[in-house]
């Protein structure tokens, strides 16, 4: 008889932190990977070297004072107010999460997709990330273009959109897909949020940062989170992308930041959507990582409503295009 190995301290540390971090369904996936926990990921890197772009269109770049260059894809072709992608936060984020909607409008109008600090083709330095460092991007890009836009942001991203509008009046209108800062918190980051805001979290989590991101960006981890934002199979082109952008030098830096739950809002609807004036759309159904209980609260304020897109799971523009295309084209067409 083959005798069981014994698991390393190492191995028994990432159970531990997986377990934690509510990823137990996980463990069983990753069992087999264990050679690749290593983070490729550089200590100080702030460029991105090799990653394909995400979208069409031109990459252009913004400086952020005090961060580095904040990385968005340009499409200025046709006409009426500026369309403004961003993508949601986590382990392996970027614009290809909005690739659907960014070929369903560039040509159409105007389309530019922003890269938020430390993911994608934006830099990645080791810097302390805040929801407000995020939403300096945003306000960054709109200024740049220096006009009126509609604003499109998913999950967590959402939150970040809200704070910069209830900033700046030339975002003229919101759309939020899945968005977080609606409902109960759902999962160890958000939770850790209204603790200390995330903070004894992420020290934790810097001790072993190595294994934790090395064990997020495996081909299985990756497949499994994105699994739980589609109701069909995960689309293999999204699988790769996510795995590429999540190999980059400085990539594990962004993430724990968000993992240890200080990129949420400690109440996302009282701090940000509440005070909201700007007209704001919501679409949504099921979603693995976030709730929707204060929706009905948010669509009774003047200028909110919500769609809810049946059958999906977090991406529906990924799923069901038509139905949420046809949502944002009347809601940008009222008056």
């Amino acid at each position: 008889m083959q005798r069981r190995m014994q698991p390393s301290r190492t191995q028994r540390t990432g159970r531990v932190l997986l377990r934690g971090l509510a990823l137990a369904g996980l463990v069983t996936a990753l069992a087999a990977c264990a050679p690749a926990l290593q983070s490729s990921a550089q200590p100080g890197s702030s460029a991105v070297s090799a990653l394909r772009p995400a979208v069409s269109g031109e990459q252009r770049f913004l400086t952020l004072p005090g961060f580095g260059r904040v990385g968005y894809y340009a499409d200025p072709r046709g006409s009426g107010r500026p369309l403004i992608l961003t993508h949601a936060v986590n382990a392996a984020a970027s614009a290809y999460e909005v690739r659907p909607l960014w070929n369903a409008y560039a040509g159409q109008r105007p389309v530019y997709a922003l890269e938020w600090p430390g993911f994608g083709q934006s830099d990645r330095p080791d810097v302390t990330y805040t929801p407000e460092l995020m939403t300096q991007a945003l306000l960054a890009l709109v200024a740049e273009l220096n006009t009126e836009v509609d604003v499109v942001a998913l999950s967590l991203g959402s939150e970040f959109a809200a704070r910069a509008a209830l900033q700046e009046p030339r975002i003229r209108s919101l759309a939020l897909i899945s968005p977080s800062g609606l409902g109960q918190p759902r999962g160890g980051s958000q939770q850790a949020t209204a603790d200390d805001g995330g903070l004894s979290r992420y020290q934790r989590l810097r001790r072993v940062d190595d294994l934790l991101y090395g064990t997020l960006r495996t081909r299985p981890s990756v497949h499994y989170f994105l699994s739980r934002s589609f109701r069909k199979p995960v689309p293999g082109e999204v699988i790769d992308y996510s795995v590429d952008t999540s190999r980059q030098p400085g990539a594990k830096y962004a993430p724990l930041y968000f993992v240890s739950g200080r990129l949420f809002d400690r109440d996302g609807y009282q701090n940000l959507y509440r005070p909201l004036k700007t007209p704001t759309l919501v679409l949504y159904d099921q979603d693995g990582f976030v709730s929707f209980d204060r929706l009905p609260l948010f669509t009774q304020q003047p200028g909110m409503q919500a769609v809810r897109i049946a059958g999906t799971d977090g991406l529906p523009h990924w799923e069901k295009l038509p139905e949420v295309k046809a949502a944002l084209d009347t809601f940008w067409q009222k008056p």
